[in-house]
């Protein structure tokens, strides 16, 4: 099956005073993020400025399943690190909130000299439920102390956007 043709759309969130996060996109798109209440701080809830609304859950293992309220069906990321998750429909969202000024002009553009020959690999196009649940049950057993699964904070604590937490969900 041909990959789909890898497309890099920037953003950076704002944390706002009512601790939801305001997503903008180098496309123009704009997002309002908040946690869910669900799955221990692994779902977010989202809305945008053009009338689309969602959630993306933290699956496990990095994969991330951004679901649509006007019922289109899901798409699944996969965070590579360096505040980059890679869409199965080819996308490629950088964050860039990390780092500001100069020191973040400089790491951003190292980072992505060092990626740009990395393979990143695709997520996958389609979980059963059946998956999906293996997932959930993985990342329930790494958080009550079975092991690491890096990134898989959520946004329990969203912090400033100052630190270099790449576990934004896309």
């Amino acid at each position: 099956m041909p990959q789909p043709q890898r497309r890099e759309i920037t953003y950076t969130d704002e944390l706002l005073a009512d601790r939801t996060v305001h997503r903008r996109y180098s496309d123009g798109r704009q997002e309002w993020r908040g946690t869910g209440g669900g799955a221990g701080g692994r779902v977010v809830t989202w809305r945008d400025d053009r009338g689309l609304v969602g959630t993306d859950e933290l699956l496990g293992q990095r994969i991330v399943k951004r679901v649509y309220g006007d019922g289109r069906p899901a798409v699944y990321g996969r965070e590579a690190g360096y505040g980059r998750t890679l869409w199965s429909d080819g996308v490629l969202t950088v964050n860039r909130t990390s780092f500001g000024g100069r020191l973040g002009t400089v790491l951003g553009a190292v980072t992505a000299g060092a990626l740009v020959g990395a393979a990143l690999t695709m997520p996958p196009t389609f979980l059963s439920p059946e998956e999906e649940e293996e997932l959930r049950r993985q990342a329930e057993a790494s958080a009550s102390g079975g092991g690491g699964d890096a990134g898989d904070g959520g946004y329990g604590d969203w912090g400033d956007g100052s630190g270099d937490s790449d576990d934004d969900f896309g």
